[in-house]
């Protein structure tokens, strides 16, 4: 999102906690021919997006072609919970998503549907708002909604279980803990979490013995303000923070030794009202803010030190109450989700006389309204 470049990896409790109601129990996908064990997918080398849908407590998936969304089959699926956040391993071959009080697991097929595996679909009993997942796809990371500590998982890269490993804690100096997202950096050496009114923290990573540590805390800027979501460069040389309330907008980081942060002048760059989610497109050259309350896009040329110039026609229109952006694995467009549809996807292209800028080609409705779509992961 996940991610957010970020190799979405969807890693989002992208409204308030406040905002969902989330009940229910279960898992009822396609059951999984019984034989025998629990079994991985086949993966998709496909263009898939997954959108999870809170109100309806669903997941649609779709297959991106050229200027088009098409529907997987058994598609929408009901979940019999309402989900939070969803991640898909780097390889394509799983589908992680976030329920009140668990995670749950799902094989991505070839054609892009999923099956829920034979031992179940439940995979971790755990009450986290957002979860991410390491570039080498061995460990999946959540920040707990119950404790301020980050739970740690191992990943069976053949069944998709997971094993708890460690609940690493995290203290704040100041400011109201409200669990918002986590990112695990392109270079898979550092973690950050994004505490809303109680600002972030950064954890360095072992990717070796799998030891995660509290490195740096970054205060709130006010208790008015909220830290919403990541967007990390490639080369892990910038972070920027979707920010709203008192300085809102998009903040600008230098990310050093340790995970170490630094603000950058300039920085916030201005946004649209409650920046939800960031995304850098795969060329690096570009970033993309959803504006919540808006339901609009506004979109960035990446300058020299990271720095942010508005593109041109920026903000574009999208969906009401837009909350997620993922781009698809050709980078040739970007996606976005809306709590309050109209529509509840959004597909974009780039235009092609003005870099950057982006263009509706089709949207998508992701099941029957209201479908209270939250987040959109995709296929890398």
């Amino acid at each position: 999102m996940t991610s957010g470049a970020q190799g979405m990896r969807l890693s989002v409790w992208l409204m308030m906690a406040a905002t969902l109601a989330l009940t229910g129990c279960g898992d009822f996908f396609r059951p999984e021919p019984n034989n025998g064990g629990g079994g991985g997918g086949g993966g998709n080398t496909g263009n898939s997006a997954y959108v999870i849908n809170a109100s309806a407590n669903t997941l649609a998936g779709f297959t991106v072609g050229t200027g088009t969304l098409t529907s997987v089959p058994s598609s929408p699926l009901a979940l019999g919970y309402s989900p939070a956040a969803a991640v898909t391993m780097p390889d394509n071959t799983f589908l992680y998503v976030v329920g009140p009080g668990a995670i749950y697991v799902y094989a991505i097929n070839t054609d892009g549907s999923l099956t829920a595996p034979s031992r179940g679909a439940q995979v971790a009993l755990v009450n986290v708002s957002a979860i991410d997942i390491s570039p080498d796809g061995n460990w999946l990371f959540a920040l707990d909604l119950a404790t301020n500590v980050v739970d740690q998982f191992s990943i069976n890269r053949s069944t998709g279980a997971l094993s708890a490993v460690a609940a690493t804690p995290y203290t704040v100096t100041s400011g109201t803990v409200l669990p918002k997202a986590i990112r695990v950096a392109p270079n898979g050496a550092l973690v950050f979490a994004a505490l809303g009114t109680g600002g972030d923290v950064v954890f360095t990573f072992n990717t070796t013995s799998g030891v995660l540590a509290l490195s740096q805390t970054l205060p709130p800027v006010s208790t008015t303000t909220s830290d919403n979501a990541f967007a990390i460069d490639s080369t892990t040389a910038f972070l920027y923070i979707a920010r709203s309330g008192t300085g809102g907008g998009v903040a600008l980081y230098t990310i050093g030794a340790g995970g170490q942060l630094n603000s950058v002048s300039g920085s916030p760059f201005a946004a649209g009202n409650r920046p939800i989610s960031l995304i850098i497109d795969k060329t690096g050259d570009f970033l993309y803010a959803a504006n919540q309350v808006d339901g609009t896009i506004s979109g960035y040329a990446i300058g020299t030190g990271g720095v942010l110039s508005e593109l041109n026609g920026s903000p574009y229109a999208s969906g009401a109450q837009v909350g997620s952006l993922g781009e698809d694995n050709t980078g040739k467009y970007i996606l976005a989700s809306a709590f309050g549809g109209s529509p509840d996807l959004s597909m974009y292209g780039f235009d092609a006389a003005i870099p950057g800028k982006l263009s509706l080609v089709t949207s998508a409705a992701t099941g029957t309204s209201p479908t209270g779509a939250i987040g959109v992961a995709m296929t890398h």
